[in-house]
């Protein structure tokens, strides 16, 4: 039983009623405050980042869980927690950033978070960039060094880097005192790509990145590749990869549907001499990673290694080492436009969502 003030009234969501584009598909809604189960915290929220994934939750795209229609899409809110159920409630009235439950549920005034995906963000970092920090960095974080062990000296190729993902991975590799090589659709993304600190930047409309690498290598190649465009630079990218390389399948932002199809080639990979890594950013419970091992095979990440990540991405942020890329800033009627500009490549960084509870 919820332990929240408020846990009646209505709120203003943007929710998929049928599948299809953005600007046809969402509609706004008022609808029932969510209440929280056990475990579970409600953010009221102050801003929403957007994110590629949101996507096929509008337009029916690949989904490991489909929810029920209609719903209202969002993975990541930030804002305040004003509702708690049992076992949550030291959250009541901290300023979070956090998982939504289900990967849903974020387009709105209000959402429902687990706990164990939900992460303190302090007042010294303030909106927008307090929105933005999350899921890039973290998910940055648990690629090159949760997996990768990135190394001072060490080369890594960064896909997408002036997208949200790839511009945190970028600055941590910097700051990890690696060499790196981004690459990027336009030559402004790749003079951003410059800006965050990367030692070599490739447009890879114009230019082969493959040949780039081998060359400023001597044929090496380099030591990671964070890959979170899949399908379309897979091949290529082996091609880069260094003896006793670390490929890091971090998503699959050119063909989502390939995430659940053969199109590794294993002699590829055995001939290549590489260390092919999966990442998942998830989080979850003992007892809940146990259940999602036995029943699926399913390897989820501690709450613990979160929480320490966060604390180490917010410490960066506070002296200044790393920062946010914010590319737009919305208002909340805005979505299906904003949503929109991601899905046809029009954007830099990260698109933030701010929530009026006036309106």
């Amino acid at each position: 039983m919820a332990t929240a003030s408020q846990t009646a009234g209505t709120m203003r969501a943007w929710r998929t009623h049928e599948y299809g584009p953005p600007l046809e598909a969402l509609q706004l809604d008022t609808v029932a405050i969510p209440v929280p189960d056990a475990g579970e915290v409600r953010v009221r929220v102050q801003a929403i980042p957007l994110n590629l994934n949101d996507l096929e939750r509008i337009t029916g795209g690949n989904m490991m869980v489909e929810p029920e229609l209609p719903y209202s899409p969002g993975m990541e809110v930030m804002g305040v927690v004003d509702g708690c159920a049992e076992g949550t409630e030291p959250w009541l009235g901290r300023r979070v950033v956090a998982t939504t439950k289900g990967a849903n549920g974020g387009y709105a005034q209000y959402a429902v978070c687990p706990a164990v995906s939900t992460f303190e963000m302090p007042d010294s970092i303030p909106l927008p960039d307090a929105a933005a920090l999350y899921f890039p960095f973290h998910l940055a974080w648990l690629g090159l060094f949760d997996r990768a062990d990135l190394r001072p000296s060490e080369t890594v190729l960064i896909h997408a880097g002036a997208g949200g993902s790839g511009s945190a991975a970028i600055q941590l590799a910097v700051h990890r005192g690696a060499k790196v090589f981004a690459t990027a659709g336009t030559d402004a993304k790749a003079a951003l790509c410059k800006d965050l600190g990367a030692h070599v930047t490739i447009n890879y409309t114009t230019t082969d990145f493959t040949e780039v690498v081998l060359t400023e290598t001597s044929n090496r190649g380099v030591d990671v590749v964070f890959d979170n465009v899949g399908e379309s630079v897979f091949g290529a990218s082996l091609k880069c990869t260094a003896y006793n390389g670390r490929y890091l399948m971090m998503g699959f932002a050119s063909n989502k549907r390939v995430a659940d199809e053969a199109f590794v080639v294993p002699r590829q990979v055995a001939l290549a001499n590489i260390k092919l890594c999966g990442v998942l950013f998830a989080y979850a419970t003992d007892d809940m990673a146990q259940l999602v091992k036995t029943a699926m095979g399913w390897n989820f990440a501690s709450g613990r290694v979160g929480e320490q990540i966060m604390r180490a991405i917010v410490d960066l942020v506070e002296r200044n080492e790393v920062h946010a890329v914010v590319g737009d800033v919305v208002g909340f009627d805005e979505i299906p436009a904003a949503i929109t500009a991601m899905a046809e490549r029009r954007t830099t960084g990260r698109t933030i969502v701010l929530v009026d509870h006036d309106g």
